[in-house]
């Protein structure tokens, strides 16, 4: 069954910085977000190593809240379709890791889920300018991708902003998202380049009060985006 798409700003709590022991009490303190991100690394494609869809399926299980895959993974036209069907609302693959990335992107939706694509901080935003209408989601990231806690790169925000443009030049109403660095002194620069949609891992789990830090998180994306 289809869920119902929360308005932008989105804010998607990143469950690496959750503690693993306790998943299903982790996921429970972010219920008010709109989508739990899950980073799903293969120890080849990037030098770490997290879930696979056995884990992925659980936590699919005990969300309360989506899911929103980022498959940080070689090979993903075998992999990404799994946990599509595994329920995951949203799947998102890496364009260097791709083969056949539009035809990915249109299995995944055959099956059910938006299919999201993303890019590394040094692959060109124009790599997706004539296949943007594919996707349901851009991810563009703003750390390089395989470890959390990194420093947000503003270096990115000129592709984020290109790609926006091209996007409202084809009348696409494809999702941006960023991932990596994101907290209260760097979401407002990401909202004001165009992003919609947030990932944050330490920002949101480090923090005293995670529902509170959920709320300050998209209302500073709003008010950037409302200033832009």
């Amino acid at each position: 069954m289809p869920i119902e798409l929360p308005d932008a700003p989105r804010i998607n709590p990143s469950i690496l910085a959750a503690d693993f022991v306790n998943m299903q009490a982790e996921l429970a303190r972010i219920a008010s977000a709109d989508f739990a991100h899950v980073d799903v690394m293969d120890n080849h494609f990037v030098p770490n190593l997290t879930f696979g869809p056995q884990m992925v399926e659980r936590i699919q299980a005990t969300s309360p809240i989506p899911l929103d895959v980022h498959l940080m993974i070689t090979d993903p036209d075998r992999w990404a379709p799994g946990y599509a069907e595994i329920g995951a609302a949203s799947v998102t693959f890496h364009l260097e890791a791709a083969a056949e990335p539009v035809a990915l992107a249109r299995r995944l939706r055959g099956i059910g889920a938006r299919a999201g694509v993303a890019i590394k901080p040094e692959t060109p935003g124009e790599s997706l300018y004539d296949i943007l209408d594919e996707f349901d989601q851009i991810l563009v990231m703003t750390v390089e991708p395989g470890f959390g806690g990194q420093g947000f790169r503003s270096d990115t925000m000129p592709k984020l902003r290109a790609l926006v443009q091209e996007a409202a030049r084809r009348g696409s109403d494809v999702w941006f998202q960023v991932d990596g660095g994101i907290s209260d002194r760097t979401i407002a620069e990401a909202a004001e380049a165009g992003a919609d949609t947030f990932v944050a891992g330490s920002a949101v789990y480090g923090a005293d009060d995670v529902e509170a830090a959920v709320t300050r998180l998209r209302d500073l994306a709003r008010a950037a985006s409302l200033d832009e």
